[in-house]
């Protein structure tokens, strides 16, 4: 078993759940102090979320889809431990109901896509701000499919927002991704056990 597995193992799934919810909280608050030096003023942030439904739902939902469905082949034909993280996904995701799930995954899709591409991506560009996201998912540098995965999937965040300059898109698509594939992992639990 290896460091992180150990670490994981330690705690309980409350404590989890708390540095999940606290590490978020931190990237809501360095979104917010690196905005309030990046941008010139908080309408040029707001002007960042455009209510375009058809948008939102097309390609947020469009490429959500295409993720969640590469992401369930490659556990299909992948040897299971090319793709373990440690065990924190199972954790976060096997013992909770669909509307524990996704109010995780909201949390999570809100406080990344604002920090990574609604921040970072419009202040130092596309590359250097995916890149930056896939490094925060430092449990995976150690397991080449699931570092590659975390970087193809953050470029396509980042080049949608290129493409539609909206977060409520990237928000939709990276929500969709650890909803479905959360409530994956609570499945897969629940007919294991």
């Amino acid at each position: 078993m290896n460091k992180q597995e150990n670490l994981i193992n330690q705690l309980s799934d409350r404590e989890i759940l708390l540095n999940l919810y606290v590490t978020q909280i931190i990237m809501l608050l360095l979104a917010f102090l690196f905005g309030l030096f990046l941008f010139d003023d908080w309408s040029s942030f707001i002007a960042l979320f455009t209510w375009d439904l058809k948008q939102i739902l097309l390609i947020g939902g469009g490429v959500a889809m295409v993720v969640v469905l590469v992401e369930i082949v490659l556990a299909k034909v992948l040897p299971d431990h090319w793709l373990d993280d440690g065990g924190i996904n199972e954790r976060v995701f096997a013992k909770r109901g669909m509307f524990h799930i996704a109010i995780i995954a909201a949390v999570v899709a809100v406080a990344e896509e604002i920090l990574f591409r609604g921040v970072l991506q419009t202040h130092i560009g596309w590359i250097p701000a995916s890149l930056l996201f896939a490094f925060i998912h430092f449990r995976y540098l150690s397991k080449v499919v699931l570092f590659t995965v975390v970087v193809v999937v953050s470029l396509l965040l980042g080049w949608i927002f290129l493409l539609t300059g909206n977060l409520l898109v990237t928000i939709m698509a990276h929500f969709l991704i650890d909803f479905i594939l959360g409530l994956n992992i609570a499945l897969q639990s629940r007919q294991k056990g």
